[in-house]
């Protein structure tokens, strides 16, 4: 499965190129906006998953003992 943001990463490209492409700068702006949005709940969801495995490697530490 793609990562959280993958979708407003897209979705913020497109708006992005057209702003762009029909001189409306406010659009291309919600852009990169949108692909920012993006970018950051990957990064969070990265962050979960990693700390989850710290977790589940921790656990398994405790349970060994």
């Amino acid at each position: 499965m793609a990562d959280k943001g993958s979708m407003d990463k897209m979705k913020g490209k497109a708006k992005e190129m057209t702003g762009k492409a029909t001189g409306n700068e406010r659009m291309a702006a919600e852009g990169r906006t949108d692909q920012a949005k993006g970018k950051t709940k990957g990064a969070v969801h990265s962050a979960k998953e990693k700390a989850r495995g710290v977790q589940d490697s921790l656990k398994d530490r405790d349970d060994a003992s």
